[in-house]
């Protein structure tokens, strides 16, 4: 069963805890697809890890760029997965009928969204009942704490 954690976003908008987190995927030496809810969403992120810190690079690509195989960082709206990810980060309330295809997800959502923090209620209860390993996680004023 795939080991799914839940970010709730409270302190730092989603621009800023997607690289911070995408960072530690690949320090660890893993591939991830990122998967959002449209197109526009896909090239808003695709820029964003082009330019969220000067000092940092995070190698991506999504297929408007090409190479899947070869991205380490795969961000798309659908179920593609060229190079074999084996985590997944869900933004924007998507959720994945394809849990089983990945070790680990992340699934990110708005704390100051009312409607975000119902849908991941939503896709809390989903995962444990169909068995999956979850985890809640909250920022607090030292990083990511974790929760009951």
């Amino acid at each position: 069963m795939t080991d799914i954690a839940f970010y709730h976003l409270t302190r730092k908008p989603l621009e800023t805890a997607l690289p911070e987190l995408l960072e530690k995927v690949v320090e660890r030496g893993l591939k991830a697809v990122v998967r959002a809810a449209t197109e526009e969403r896909v090239a808003t992120l695709n820029e964003l890890l082009w330019t969220y810190r000067k000092d940092a690079f995070l190698p991506h690509g999504s297929a408007e760029d090409g190479n899947g195989e070869q991205q380490p960082i795969w961000l798309t709206r659908g179920t593609d997965n060229p190079a074999g990810a084996r985590v997944l980060l869900l933004v924007d309330g998507v959720a994945a009928a394809d849990l089983d295809e990945f070790d680990r997800c992340l699934d990110l959502f708005d704390g100051r969204d009312d409607d975000a923090v119902a849908g991941a209620r939503d896709r809390w209860r989903a995962a444990r009942g169909a068995g999956h390993s979850v985890t809640y996680w909250k920022q607090g004023e030292r990083g990511w704490e974790k929760g009951a």
